[in-house]
């Protein structure tokens, strides 16, 4: 580490030049083009997150990475955008050679917390298959275009394809004519969208994500940023033009990844949200887009829909000492109860069935 200086930036003052650097780095480190791990993510985060920070490091009058952080008190430090980022992680010059101890002494950080780390991080990835929990991202592949996709789907889930299809049609004839739009620029869709999820979540229970004012704002800015590597798009199922179904993501030239899908429940019987995914395989195909991303977490249409999985990880990378220690004892008990629910399928449903009651208990 001694050969490599770090500087902490915000966001906004990463010039034109480190940008590219870092598009450049990306682009050689082998992995997925996902659009979470490209500058504008994080300067979109830094625009409504002021703790968002940017380890730049240098060697030898060169720059040979970035790694985006929200900084905390006490040297805690998260991923940018935690909770929300569906990939995260560092992007460094291949071979650079340094330790998650390194990079985390850089930023003065002690602790830095993940929850979709990519696969391949080579500074974390040795200490987060010890430490840290491993989970599949179920992906759609239709880098052979959507034809060879669909006809995969015939062969290893023919009921679901028929059925799905079946649906659509159905919602054609009694609701309207069925059209969709792959980039859906209207921001009133995108406010139909957040409440739907809103609903949804709160419906089942869980947090509401949109009450969040920054995770609003975030999604709100990146529906309006467009770069080759970082876009937002919005694609919507109409019936007679009204909106049934809707999913707000971000793509890069090759890849989309998939974050906020709803649906409008009156609708519910029709399945919009599977017709939804479907359309917009088919349309990413067209786009020259190979891979969707479904991102982590079990779901039913996940595995209906997926072609393979990558794996992410969640966990903490530390710094040794007083402070990482005692972070350690204060998340570590509750982290592990919960994957010890969640890797038990009977224990998983009873925990979904209870936030469906608490959850309409609330709305009561």
């Amino acid at each position: 580490m001694s050969a490599v200086r770090t500087h902490v930036v915000k966001p906004g003052e990463l010039d034109q030049e480190q940008r590219d650097v870092w598009r450049e780095l990306r682009a050689k480190s082998g992995a997925p083009a996902n659009p979470f791990m490209e500058p504008e993510f994080t300067l979109a985060v830094g625009r409504v997150r002021p703790r968002a920070r940017v380890a730049v490091l240098r060697e030898g009058g060169g720059t040979a990475g970035f790694l985006p952080y929200e900084e905390g008190p006490l040297g805690h430090g998260r991923a940018i955008g935690l909770g929300v980022s569906d990939c995260q992680g560092a992007v460094l010059r291949p071979g650079l050679g340094l330790t998650a101890r390194d990079l985390l002494g850089g930023c003065g950080l002690t602790v830095w917390e993940f929850d979709n780390l990519e696969a391949g991080q080579t500074p974390f990835t040795a200490h987060a298959t010890r430490a840290a929990s491993e989970f599949a991202s179920p992906v759609i592949d239709v880098g052979e275009g959507y034809a060879a996709y669909e006809a995969r789907l015939r062969v290893r889930s023919p009921k679901f394809l028929r059925t799905t299809l079946a649906k659509e049609r159905r919602l054609g004839r009694r609701a309207g004519d069925v059209r969709f739009v792959f980039d859906e620029r209207d921001p009133g869709a995108l406010r139909t969208l957040m409440a739907w999820k809103s609903d949804q979540y709160r419906r089942t229970g869980r947090r509401d994500r949109f009450a969040q004012e920054w995770i609003s704002a975030l999604v709100r800015d990146l529906h309006t940023t467009r770069a080759p590597g970082c876009s937002g798009v919005l694609s919507v199922l109409y019936a007679a033009d009204r909106p049934v179904a809707a999913h707000f993501g971000l793509r890069s030239r090759t890849v989309l990844s998939c974050w906020f899908p709803a649906y409008d429940p009156a609708y519910a019987t029709y399945s919009p949200g599977l017709v939804l995914h479907l359309r917009m395989a088919e349309a990413a195909a067209a786009a020259g887009i190979g891979m969707l991303d479904l991102g982590r977490g079990a779901a039913e249409y996940k595995d209906a829909l997926k072609t393979g999985e990558l794996r992410v990880y969640e966990g903490t990378s530390l710094r040794p000492g007083v402070r990482a220690g005692l972070h350690w004892l204060s998340r570590e008990p509750a982290r592990r109860a919960h994957h010890y629910v969640r890797d038990r399928p009977r224990l998983a449903r009873l925990a979904r069935r209870t936030l469906t009651r608490a959850g309409r208990l609330r709305r009561r």
